[in-house]
């Protein structure tokens, strides 16, 4: 049902470091670029993720309850996504570990923007 999803920066140069290290463990890559607007994922592939500056002109900023979670192949995925978004300017949220009792792993993290994201596995 998605198709991709965008969250806002301020920071284009900063915010693509940012994707690209994670779109690279991901196996993905930048499949359209504009000057405002980067997106992310592989054309007829699964939903993408795009950073873009507000079309508005202006500043870019977080929803509250807002997130975007990345799924992941395992959990050592989870753990290298969580340690890349911290490596590359991000913030921890939730270290990566198991929610519940239904096999669900996760880590939490905010892009250099705040937009909290999280890199997650089922079973």
């Amino acid at each position: 049902m998605i198709g991709y999803v965008t969250v806002g920066t301020n920071d284009m140069p900063r915010a693509a470091r940012f994707y690209d290290a994670i779109a690279a463990e991901m196996g993905t890559a930048r499949m359209m670029e504009f000057e405002s607007f980067i997106a992310w994922g592989t054309a007829n592939g699964p939903a993408g993720i795009a950073v873009t500056k507000p079309f508005d002109g202006g500043p870019a900023s977080v929803g509250n309850g807002v997130m975007v979670a990345l799924e992941a192949r395992d959990r050592d995925q989870v753990d290298r996504i969580h340690a890349l978004a911290l490596a590359n300017g991000g913030s921890d949220e939730g270290v990566p570990g198991p929610r519940g009792d239904q096999g669900f792993y996760a880590g939490y993290f905010r892009d250099p923007d705040g937009n909290k994201l999280n890199a997650f596995v089922m079973g």
